[in-house]
């Protein structure tokens, strides 16, 4: 059997969710009103990828784990591609003018062949890799 997926949902914990979601919208992000409340916010990365945004509280209900502590461990590295190494540069760019922290670290030379990317940690020290894959490079 195949498993067809036809949406991803990806929950993060926030500390303040006003503050998260003016970051988001500086990047050029949109949300999905119909689920955002005072609790959490649908970030839109496309018609079938989002990002639940959802107050620490709320995050906590589902869980009966500790929350990451991001300034001392990684829980996850969110990557998104995008058309181009000038798109990287603009919403990572965009991203450290509104908060965020550069996180880049060096690629292989094998690596960097095939991709331009940079790493940022959000607001609340998620960490996010924009990248885009040369795929002529990744041809030979």
């Amino acid at each position: 059997m195949t498993v067809k997926v036809s949406s991803i949902y990806v929950n993060l914990p926030v500390k303040d969710l006003s503050r998260s979601i003016v970051f988001f919208k500086a990047l050029g992000f949109e949300f999905n009103e119909e689920f955002t409340d005072n609790k959490g916010a649908s970030l839109v990365i496309n018609e079938s990828i989002f990002v639940m945004l959802l107050t620490e509280e709320f995050f906590a209900s589902f869980t009966h784990q500790q929350i990451a502590d991001t300034s001392k461990e990684n829980e996850v590295i969110l990557a998104l591609q995008v058309e181009s190494k000038e798109e990287v540069d603009e919403l990572v760019n965009k991203a450290i003018e509104h908060g965020a922290q550069d996180k880049t670290t060096a690629l292989s030379e094998e690596e960097e062949a095939m991709m331009y990317y940079r790493r940022i940690s959000d607001l609340d020290g998620h960490l996010w890799e924009i990248m885009y894959m040369d795929m002529s490079a990744m041809a030979n």
